[in-house]
């Protein structure tokens, strides 16, 4: 399965979320999708096993719970593919910097001087 297949549905994007802040039991992923999407203990079963099958996640059982973690090899396949776009919103994201930077600067000479942005 193509990389933005698999990353084009809303609840195996919410479980790499969930997976990105570190391993997680099967039981516990499942808890938030049921209560965030509404939908069942086996079809958030089977969003995990694409994300599995599809080298996005692995999983190791610890006893009887099944811990799953991100894989990050796909997700640099993905890095690596949009890097031919980034020019595209990097520009803009440089240029919303600079003028970020040049509002607090002048905010702060403002209140240096005494005088407030409403005068």
């Amino acid at each position: 399965m193509h990389a933005f297949d698999v990353l084009g549905d809303p609840v195996r994007r919410r479980i790499l979320e969930l997976l990105a802040s570190g391993e997680q039991a099967s039981g516990e992923i499942s808890a938030v999708i049921r209560d965030e999407f509404g939908i069942s203990q086996p079809a958030v079963s089977q969003h995990l096993r694409v994300l599995r099958e599809s080298g996005f996640a692995s999983v190791r059982a610890e006893g009887t719970r099944r811990l799953y973690a991100v894989d990050a090899a796909p997700l640099r396949e993905v890095d690596a593919w949009l890097e031919r776009f980034r020019g595209f919103w990097e520009q803009r994201l440089d240029a919303l910097g600079t003028e970020l930077a040049r509002g607090k600067r002048e905010r702060r000479l403002r209140e240096e001087k005494g005088v407030s942005g409403d005068e």
